[in-house]
């Protein structure tokens, strides 16, 4: 009695390397990236053993998924975005709701302990978007008497939350950043 059996197609895996190889090689015009290609291909083809058809063309087989992981890559590189730097990735985020929520809630306390008239300059040319003048006709001062509070208040603002000299207000509420904001322009 003779034994028909077939034989496993893994222990045939190394005498396709040379040729997996080359194609490789022609595919990728790279030396480190031919390897990785044929390295990929055969962890695929050992994991994926039990739907090769035993009496079939192995290497027909191995040079397919050869193929399909290639391409594949290719396709998935042209998707993916070069961020080297990380400014892409930097620009896609956010800050968690929370931080936000803590600021705000620190920003509130420090803006309750300045004098009104600090508060009020604020309000009006830094979150309401008023030009000086327009706040010093509104209050029945001089101009030069809303930018001195206003300068006041942001500098007792910025001691009151610990900030560094020139560090940013680390919030994304748009009413309270125009209240630091120490650009407002005098006429709009």
């Amino acid at each position: 009695m003779t034994n028909t059996a077939l034989p496993d197609p893994r222990d045939q895996l190394v005498d396709h390397l040379p040729a997996l190889r080359a194609f490789a090689l022609s595919l990728t015009r790279e030396g480190a990236a031919a390897d990785d290609l044929v390295q990929d291909t055969i962890v695929k083809a050992w994991t994926n053993m039990d739907k090769f058809q035993a009496g079939t063309n192995l290497r027909a087989w191995l040079f397919t998924i050869l193929r399909n992981t290639f391409y594949s890559a290719r396709r998935k590189t042209k998707r993916e975005v070069s961020d080297s730097d990380g400014i892409h990735a930097a620009r896609q985020s956010t800050r968690p709701d929370h931080d936000g929520r803590l600021a705000l809630r620190d920003f509130r306390f420090a803006f309750e302990r300045l004098p009104d008239e600090q508060r009020e300059a604020l309000i009006l040319v830094g979150a309401s978007g008023f030009s000086y003048e327009e706040a010093a006709d509104m209050t029945g001062v001089a101009v030069g008497t809303v930018k001195s509070r206003a300068n006041r208040g942001r500098r007792k603002l910025a001691e009151l939350l610990h900030l560094e000299h020139g560090e940013d207000l680390n919030m994304t509420d748009q009413a309270t950043l125009a209240v630091m904001a120490q650009n407002n322009s005098s006429s709009r």
